[in-house]
Formats: structure tokens, C-alpha cells, sequence
């Protein structure tokens, strides 16, 4: 029994050190990448005894700044709720990670450990619901923070929030319509198959209009470029503008991790998880032809760095449409989402419940 509860703990310092670290690098990602596409030096100001290393440091001088900023609380606001909110944001964002399976079993010292923090058997509806709490952190904050700009940010983050949130639950009912389960480690083993003997059944071959669907409502859930009424600077700042110090922190870094957890949902449900075409638990192999045994330990690491290497690449792809596309209308964001999104996810399901049917 301890020595579950010491593999949990493990696990959990493995994901968690894994996404929080990311998300500081991604704080200085996409600045340094927005730099590049705009034909700027970008951050580069930090050092260490004169070394700068691309602006690396600026994640740490960020965290300092941060740590010595004064925690200021609008004297009319509500105190409990105005700190309560950003670490809200924080925790739902984080504690999507316990059911992603980063792998599959591992075998040592003959025990079966399953690389998933805790593993549920209704592991999309937990995304789903905690992936929603995190509308009660914005419209906490704008509404403890007693600002009339605060509280229009949140009142935006609300509708949109909503509004998308619809079309990605439907998006997903595709995918469990194809694999027949709501546990992710067995919608990750289902991508294990293959169609006509070498096309790996992922997520992608079985849902593709699903996965454009749910990446753009994702998308539009963590409240970034193009989707990002909420907090548009230019017009209204956002349901932030009170804060300061760490818990404007927890605000900005929830929002990196939640790029994070995207990638790692997309990754699970429809880019084969930690599959790797034409790589089992035995080793390579081509099918009807031959297979290349591997020691279980090379191929349990292989598995865990793709799905690392999936989640890095939809992270820089998400920070590439930051910078790139520019904000709806607000207008156009709801029309969009329920004139075009949520019809084509019911057509999406009615189109893959008769497919099989027919199959």
C-alpha cells in the first residue's frame, strides 16, 4: 500500500514537473517567437554574470518581479473571492493532467505501473467538468474586483466560455463513438489499430472533422488570439486588471498551462497518445513482414518522449495562431460558435453514427 502511494506521488512530481516547467518556458517562447516572426531581437535583457542565453533567464526575472510586487486588493472588492480566483484558474488547469496517460504500463521489478496519474473509467467526462470550473475563476475575478472593466472582461469570458464549451463536448462525442469508451488509456490503446494494415487508427483518421472542431473550441476555452475577448487589451484590459504580484502570476501561468493541457488532450484523443506507428510493446515491426524485438525499457521511454514531443509541437503550433491571426469581433466570436461550430459538431455525430451503422 505505501508503495502505491509513493508511485502515485512520483507520478504526480514527474507530470506536474514536466508542465510546469514547460509552461515557464512557453512564457518565454512565445515572446522570443513572436520576436522572430516580426523580425525582432525579442527577449534578451535577462543575464546571469553577463550570460543571457537567448533570454532564457526572463522566465526567472519574470518569477522575480512577480514574488516582489505588491498584493494589492481594490479596497471595495471582496478580499476571499478577489485571492481565491487566480489559484481557481490554476488548479482546474492543472488537475487535468491526472487522468492523461502519458504511456502505457510499465513492467519492473514485477509489478504493472500505469504511466496515468489516476485512472478513471469516465476519464473524459473529469476533462470536461474540470476543464469547465475554470469559468468560475474569471467570473470570480471580475467580479470581486468591484472594476466595471474587470467585470465586462468576465461577463465576456462567461458567454464565450459557454458558448464553446457546447461545441467541444459535442466534438468529443465523435471520438467516443469511435473507440466505444470514455477512458483515455483505452482511446489510446484503440489508436494502437491500423487501417488497411499500415494507416495507424488515430484519433485524426476516425474523427477528422472532430479534431478541427474540438481544437478550435479548445482553442477558444483558453481565451488566447484569436478567441481572446476576455482580455483584449486594446479595449477593455480584461477580468484581470486588478491584480497584481503572484496572483496576477497564477493568472498568466494558468493560461500557459492551459495551452499545455490542450496539447495533452488533442495528443490523447487524436494524435495516438503515446503511440508510435508501427512500434509495440514487443518492439518494431512491419505488419505481415517482420518485427525488431526491444528491451521494454527502451520502448516505454520512446512512448513517453512522443508523447511529450506531440504535446511540445500542438504548444508551438497554438503559440504560431497566437501570432498570427487576428481577434473576432465580438459579434463574429459568438456567431461563430453557434451558427457554425455547434451545427457541424451535430452533423459531425449524426455523420459517425451512421457510418457505423452501416459498418
Amino acid at each position: 500500500m505505501y508503495l502505491d502511494v509513493i508511485i502515485t506521488l512520483l507520478k504526480i512530481a514527474i507530470v506536474f514537473g514536466f508542465v510546469l516547467n514547460v509552461a515557464a518556458i512557453l512564457s518565454w517562447a512565445e515572446r522570443k517567437q513572436s520576436a522572430v516572426m516580426q523580425d525582432r531581437i525579442g527577449a534578451n535583457r535577462a543575464d546571469v554574470l553577463g550570460f543571457r542565453i537567448f533570454g532564457l533567464f526572463h522566465p526567472i526575472a519574470d518569477t522575480i518581479k512577480m514574488l516582489t510586487k505588491e498584493d494589492w486588493v481594490p479596497p471595495a472588492g471582496d478580499a476571499f473571492v478577489h485571492t481565491l480566483a487566480p489559484f481557481l484558474a490554476l488548479f482546474t488547469a492543472l488537475v487535468v493532467f491526472a487522468v492523461i496517460p502519458f504511456g502505457d504500463t510499465l513492467h519492473i521489478a514485477g509489478r504493472d505501473i500505469p504511466l496515468q496519474i489516476a485512472d478513471l473509467n469516465v476519464g473524459i467526462l473529469f476533462i470536461v467538468a474540470f476543464g469547465g470550473l475554470g469559468f468560475y475563476s474569471v467570473v470570480l475575478a471580475g467580479w470581486s474586483s468591484e472594476n466595471k472593466y474587470s467585470l465586462l472582461g468576465s461577463i465576456r469570458a462567461a458567454a464565450q466560455l459557454i458558448s464553446y464549451e457546447l461545441a467541444l463536448g459535442l466534438s468529443i462525442v465523435g471520438i467516443v463513438m469511435a473507440y466505444g469508451s470514455i477512458e483515455l488509456d483505452d482511446i489510446a490503446r484503440g489508436q494502437g489499430q491500423y487501417v488497411l494494415g499500415v494507416i495507424p487508427y488515430w484519433g485524426i483518421v476516425a474523427q477528422p472533422l472532430g479534431f478541427i472542431l474540438f481544437f478550435t473550441a479548445a482553442m477558444a476555452e483558453t481565451k488566447r488570439v484569436p478567441f481572446d475577448l476576455p482580455e483584449s487589451e486594446s479595449e477593455i484590459i480584461g477580468y484581470f486588471t486588478e491584480y497584481s504580484g503572484m496572483k496576477f502570476g497564477a493568472f498568466w501561468m494558468g493560461e500557459f498551462i492551459e495551452v499545455i493541457s490542450v496539447a495533452g488532450v488533442v495528443t490523447a484523443l487524436y494524435f495516438g497518445g503515446w503511440q508510435i506507428p508501427f512500434l509495440s510493446n514487443q518492439g518494431v515491426f512491419i505488419p505481415g513482414l517482420f518485427t525488431i524485438p526491444l528491451p521494454h525499457l527502451l520502448v516505454v521511454l520512446l512512448q513517453v518522449s512522443a508523447f511529450g514531443l506531440k504535446v511540445l509541437f500542438f504548444c508551438w503550433f497554438m503559440l504560431l495562431v497566437r501570432w498570427t491571426l487576428p481577434r473576432f469581433r465580438y459579434d463574429q466570436l459568438m456567431a461563430f460558435g453557434w451558427k457554425f461550430m455547434v451545427p457541424l459538431a451535430l452533423v459531425n455525430i449524426a455523420v459517425t453514427g451512421l457510418i457505423k451503422y452501416v459498418f
